[in-house]
C-alpha cells in the first residue's frame, strides 16, 4: 500500500468516526483507535495520539454549530467538567492499585445494560419536557432551552445535580484507569440521571470531551506520540464527518439518534468485556 492509499483510507474511515462522534457525543476515538490498530497495524500509542487529535477536531467542529443552534449547555458542561477532571486525576493515581481488567468487566456490563435501556424512547425525546430543576441547578442556573423535534424552543430543567456530578467524577476515573474516552458515561449521566434531553446531553458531551482531550494532547505531543502523517488525515476526515454530523443531528429525530447511540454502546460494552476477559486470562 502506498502512502497516498494509506492516507486516503484513513481519511475515509475518519469521516465515519467524525460523523458518529458528532451524533452520539462519544468522540471519534470509538472508531479511530480500533481502525488504526487493527486494520492498519499502527502502534497503539500513536493511535491514541491520533484519536485525541480527532476528539479535539470533533469537539471543535461540532461545538460551535451546536452552540449556534441552541443545543449545547455550556454552563452545565463547564460545571460538570470539574468533576470529570478530578475523577481523571484520581483514576490515574489508582491505576497501580485497582486492576483495570476487572474494572473493565464491570463497566462493560454497565454499558450493555445502558444499551438495552437506550433503545427505549423517553417522553422528553419528543419535546414533552418538564422544566423543573432542583435547588442546586436553580442556584447555578444550569437549566436552559433547546430546539425540540417539533421545531419549538422548549425549556428544560436539570435534576439530581449531586448524582450527576458524582457520575461525571466516575466517568473521569474510568477514563484515567482504563485509558478510554468517557463520552458514553457523560451522555448517560446527563440523559439518565440528570433528566436532560438527549440532544442536549450529546451536544454538551461533545463540548466537554474537547476540553478534556486538549489537556491530554499536550502530554502525548511532548512524548512524540502524535505523528503528523497519521494525525493529519485523521483530523481532516474527522472534521468533515463532524460537520456532516451536526447537520444530521439537527434534522434527525431523537429516536433515531438514541438507536444509533444504543448500538454504539452495545459494541463498546462487548469490546470492553472481551478486552478485559483476555487481559484477566
Amino acid at each position: 500500500m502506498t502512502g497516498i492509499d494509506f492516507e486516503a483510507l484513513v481519511f475515509c474511515g475518519s469521516v465515519l468516526a467524525g460523523l458518529l462522534g458528532a451524533l452520539t457525543g462519544l468522540g471519534g476515538g470509538v472508531v479511530i483507535v480500533p481502525m488504526l490498530t487493527i486494520l492498519f497495524g499502527i502502534d497503539f500509542r500513536h493511535a491514541i495520539g491520533a484519536s485525541i487529535v480527532s476528539v479535539i477536531a470533533t469537539s471543535s467542529a461540532a461545538a460551535s454549530a451546536y452552540v449556534r443552534e441552541g443545543y449545547t449547555n455550556m454552563r452545565l458542561g463547564m460545571f460538570l467538567e470539574i468533576a470529570t477532571t478530578i475523577g481523571a486525576v484520581v483514576g490515574a493515581m489508582l491505576t497501580a492499585i485497582i486492576p483495570a481488567s476487572a474494572l473493565g468487566v464491570v463497566f462493560g456490563l454497565v454499558l450493555l445494560f445502558s444499551a438495552v435501556q437506550s433503545f427505549q424512547q423517553r417522553p422528553q425525546d419528543s419535546g414533552q419536557v418538564i422544566p423543573v430543576s432542583d435547588t442546586i441547578a436553580r442556584k447555578l442556573h444550569l437549566y436552559g432551552r433547546f430546539p425540540a423535534d417539533t421545531g419549538e424552543s422548549v425549556p428544560y430543567g436539570v435534576r439530581n445535580v449531586p448524582l450527576g456530578f458524582g457520575l461525571m467524577a466516575l466517568a473521569g476515573a474510568v477514563s484515567g484507569l482504563l485509558g478510554i474516552g468517557s463520552g458514553a458515561f457523560k451522555v448517560l449521566a446527563m440523559d439518565r440521571a440528570m433528566r436532560i434531553p438527549f440532544k442536549v446531553s450529546t451536544t454538551t458531551s461533545n463540548f466537554m470531551i474537547g476540553v478534556t482531550a486538549s489537556a491530554s494532547a499536550v502530554v502525548y505531543f511532548s512524548r512524540g506520540y502524535i505523528h503528523p502523517l497519521i494525525a493529519g488525515p485523521v483530523m481532516l476526515g474527522v472534521l468533515v464527518g463532524a460537520l456532516l454530523g451536526t447537520k444530521c443531528l439537527v434534522r434527525w429525530k431523537t429516536k433515531t439518534l438514541r438507536i444509533i447511540f444504543a448500538f454504539v454502546l452495545l459494541a463498546l460494552g462487548l469490546d470492553m468485556l472481551w478486552t478485559s476477559h483476555t487481559a484477566i486470562h
